[in-house]
């Protein structure tokens, strides 16, 4: 099948914009998912650079889908007003590139506290529903390691408190992988919540990334039972086959691992061949 609604991280292509818009254009891609451009993560540039990847985008014929934000990814413990203030001026952001979708996370927890917590998560997470709800947002909650929402029991819990037009699942295959969460156990919990795919896979006997396909996330039977269902959102390209810079900061100190193509790759033939991986997929559905 055909599927027009491919983005994906193009800071894992390279950490400048034009390269990022050069890489996407030659490989037919006219979404982007943005995190890291020119220096920074895209909620902590002025206005002027705002207005100025917009421009770019726009001259490009690239949308954003989201905005690939690392809100929610601290520690519980940690202060929120400043991060709260960060959340409001993201919200502006998504405004001025005009998409309404956030993606976020649901706080680190100290190893084996989550029920110690979860109150603390439920205020936080509460306020920034609330917010969004009344700023026209949708925050897009994802299955990251260490946090509350790590596995799908906790996601599904988030999404009962939570779930409506301003609250939805980002589903992440490799993610859930990584904490031996089963994906078709994960589906069936998340199924009516998933508003967002990202995808990457893994192994399960060591957590390696690699191309999807190629690990035990059961991507192709799950975004084929989600086709069937009628999903209409975005698939989002997170390839994470190499070192790419920053990737320390994102994985809170995890090693990148190589995937198993015969060699390292840097980061347009790692994008290309996440591409490649989703195509073949979705030829196969």
């Amino acid at each position: 099948m055909k599927y027009e609604k491919i983005t994906g991280f193009a800071d894992e292509i390279a950490p400048e914009l034009d390269v990022q818009i050069g890489y996407l254009k030659k490989m037919g891609i006219r979404f982007v998912e943005m995190r890291g451009v020119d220096g920074d993560n895209l909620i902590y540039h002025s206005d002027a650079k705002v207005a100025e990847i917009k421009k770019k985008l726009d001259d490009a014929g690239i949308a954003l889908s989201a905005l690939g934000t690392p809100l929610g990814k601290i520690g519980i413990e940690e202060p929120f007003e400043k991060h709260f203030d960060d959340f409001k001026r993201a919200i502006e952001i998504a405004h001025k590139m005009e998409t309404r979708n956030l993606r976020m996370f649901s706080f680190y927890i100290p190893e084996g506290r989550q029920k110690e917590w979860k109150g603390a998560v439920w205020e936080r997470i509460g306020k920034f529903v609330d917010y969004a709800s009344a700023n026209d947002a949708v925050i897009l909650h994802e299955n990251e390691k260490g946090i509350y929402g790590e596995k799908a029991p906790e996601c599904r819990e988030l999404m009962d408190a939570f779930s409506g037009e301003h609250f939805m699942a980002i589903f992440d295959f490799a993610n859930f992988v990584q904490v031996k969460q089963d994906t078709l156990e994960a589906y069936e919990l998340l199924k009516d919540h998933i508003a967002y795919i990202h995808v990457k896979d893994a192994r399960i006997e060591n957590g390696t990334v690699v191309p999807s396909g190629y690990g035990d996330g059961n991507v192709e039977k799950i975004l084929k039972q989600l086709f069937a269902n009628g999903f209409e959102g975005f698939l989002s390209l997170e390839p994470h086959l190499f070192g790419f810079k920053g990737f320390e900061n994102l994985e809170r100190g995890r090693t990148a691992v190589l995937s198993e193509v015969g060699e390292a790759l840097d980061g347009p033939a790692a994008f290309s061949v996440a591409h490649q991986a989703l195509l073949n997929i979705l030829e196969s559905i």
